[in-house]
C-alpha cells in the first residue's frame, strides 16, 4: 500500500541523503545538512509498504508563498505514477490550502508539474536570484 506521509519522525534521513548528494540539484549535500533542510521544511514522504520510496518538502510561510523543493521518487519505483500520488497529495495538503504562489525549479519533469497547473513565469524579468557558491 502505498502512503503519502508529513511526519517529520517517519523520514529516513540517509535514504533522502544518500540520493541527494548525487543529484545535480543537490551534489555534495550532507546528511546535516539534508537533516538542516527537512527541519526548515513542510516534508513529505511517501512510502510503500513502510518502505520510504521518495520525498519532497515546501518552504513556505503558508499564506503567501510555497517553493516546491527535493522531488524525488527513488530510481527503483519510477515509473507507477507515485511521484503524481507525492504532488497531488502536496497540492492537497489542508496546512498548505491558502498559499497563493507556488513555485519551483526543474529542468527535466515539466510534464509532470504541468499536470498540476504549473506553467512558465508570466514575468521571469521580474524574477532575481543570489547564488553563493
Amino acid at each position: 500500500m502505498i502512503i503519502v506521509s508529513t511526519d517529520k519522525s517517519k523520514l529516513n534521513v540517509p535514504f533522502i541523503q544518500n540520493f541527494l548528494k548525487d543529484i545535480y540539484w543537490a551534489a555534495g549535500r550532507t546528511i546535516d545538512e539534508v537533516q538542516t533542510t527537512i527541519d526548515a521544511s513542510f516534508c513529505f514522504g511517501i512510502y510503500l509498504d513502510d518502505e520510504q520510496v521518495g520525498f519532497a518538502r515546501v518552504v513556505t510561510d503558508y499564506v503567501v508563498f510555497a517553493y516546491l523543493m527535493d522531488v524525488f521518487i527513488d530510481e527503483e519505483y519510477r515509473g507507477k505514477g507515485y511521484s503524481s500520488i507525492l504532488i497531488d497529495a502536496m497540492m492537497k495538503e489542508p496546512q498548505l490550502q491558502q498559499v497563493k504562489i507556488w513555485r519551483l525549479a526543474t529542468s527535466d519533469a515539466h510534464f509532470l508539474y504541468e499536470k498540476f497547473g504549473f506553467t512558465a513565469l508570466a514575468h521571469p524579468e521580474k524574477m532575481m536570484e543570489k547564488v553563493i557558491k
